[in-house]
């Protein structure tokens, strides 16, 4: 297949669209199921670098969960925790513990199910049985992978009434080393960011504390290497094998560490117990109980425990979770990693990763500024890399 034809371009009144290779050669993918768009594509081929740069890195089975050309997270099969498994709905996955690559996307899909509603998914390794059964249940749009079992295959298929959206990827294709784009009818050409991100990165520790745990440099990869394809300013913070939190596309870096940072927050508060005890209506669905969750961790938690309301959602009216149980809760989380695609200006981006969590921090560094970063980081006993890269993508 030289080429394919779209239903239209990012919106319905950009007609003609297609995809094909400018080289005249055939397109590296198979388009096994539905009928992909040109968003869908572009978060197709933007996941699926970034779950084989995970799988090559790492040496695991990935995911990640993509929403409008960012990631939701990302995440390896490192296994879960009886308390994440109920975080992530996904308790009652048959088989979960024996995939590695279900487990994967089980991270990343319960990381910010909210913003993953409706996602493209991409996998790094042959997707089977446990994770397409996974998959089959949730809202998505489609998925890209390296292959699929006939079984697992058959199971996507039944998705969104036989339309859900299935391509299969060559995982031994490598573009062109340019990429060449056009905006407003003039043309871009740049060298394509093929630069790897391994633990050779996080040697240069710039703060009192030199101590990375193994734990941190694999969560330090896995932010960086998320950030890598997240539209720029970003930030993301990574805990236990997956991306708990990403603020995408701020302008301002402060902005990106508060918009990530609250959802990491909000992953970690998920698995309260207040939280996972929740005594929802069996008629309540998955969506439904995200945003009551969302609500109920908010500070606008009246809005679902209001009479005439929670009446609606559970079997009996919970207790509030109050902001002194979520501070207490907070201030208990130790060892989160974060990364950043570009320096960091201000050491109150410090002062808020420190709110969540993090104890690990790699950024290029090259603020004239880093002194102050450096010196808010020994303040915090944060253990802290300058990588020398900057991660920009747009």
């Amino acid at each position: 297949m030289k080429e394919f034809e779209l239903k239209y371009g990012c919106n319905p009144n950009q007609k003609p669209a297609k995809i094909y290779m400018a080289n005249g050669s055939d397109l590296p993918i198979q388009i096994l199921n539905g009928k992909p768009g040109y968003i869908n594509f572009l978060d197709a081929f933007n996941s699926w670098q970034l779950v084989k740069e995970l799988k090559e890195a790492l040496g695991m089975p990935a995911a990640t969960s993509f929403k409008h050309v960012s990631p939701t997270s990302a995440a390896v099969g490192v296994p879960m925790s009886k308390e994440l498994k109920q975080a992530c709905f996904v308790e009652d996955i048959e088989g979960l513990d024996e995939s590695p690559l279900a487990t994967a996307y089980a991270r990343a899909r319960g990381t910010d199910r909210m913003s993953s509603f409706g996602d493209w998914i991409a996998l790094s390794d042959v997707c089977d049985v446990t994770t397409a059964n996974l998959i089959k249940r949730e809202v998505s749009d489609g998925i890209i992978a390296p292959g699929y079992t006939p079984e697992a295959l058959e199971i996507l298929k039944s998705k969104r009434k036989g339309s859900y959206n299935i391509v299969q990827i060559d995982p031994d294709y490598v573009p062109e080393e340019t990429e060449i784009k056009q905006v407003f009818g003039i043309t871009f050409a740049q060298k394509r960011n093929d630069f790897k991100i391994d633990e050779a990165l996080l040697e240069n520790l710039v703060t009192e504390n030199k101590t990375l745990p193994d734990a941190a440099k694999r969560d330090l990869i896995i932010a960086l290497i998320t950030l890598k394809y997240t539209q720029s300013n970003s930030v993301c913070f990574a805990k236990d094998g997956q991306a708990i939190g990403v603020g995408a596309g701020q302008q301002s870096r402060i902005h990106c560490t508060r918009l990530a940072g609250n959802k990491a927050d909000i992953w970690h508060l998920r698995q309260h117990e207040k939280v996972l005890s929740l005594p929802f209506l069996p008629t309540v669905g998955r969506p439904d109980r995200d945003n009551t969750i969302d609500i109920y961790i908010s500070d606008d938690a009246e809005d679902v425990l209001a009479d005439g309301v929670w009446q609606t959602l559970f079997t009996q009216k919970p207790e509030p979770l109050t902001k002194e149980e979520k501070k207490a809760y907070l201030s208990a989380i130790k060892g989160v990693a974060l990364g950043s695609d570009a320096f960091f200006p201000f050491g109150d981006n410090i002062d808020r990763a420190a709110k969540s969590g993090v104890s690990y921090i790699a950024q290029p560094g090259g603020s004239i500024r880093d002194d102050h970063v450096i010196d808010s980081c020994n303040r915090y006993g944060m253990a802290m890399a300058f990588t020398g890269m900057r991660l920009f993508h747009h």
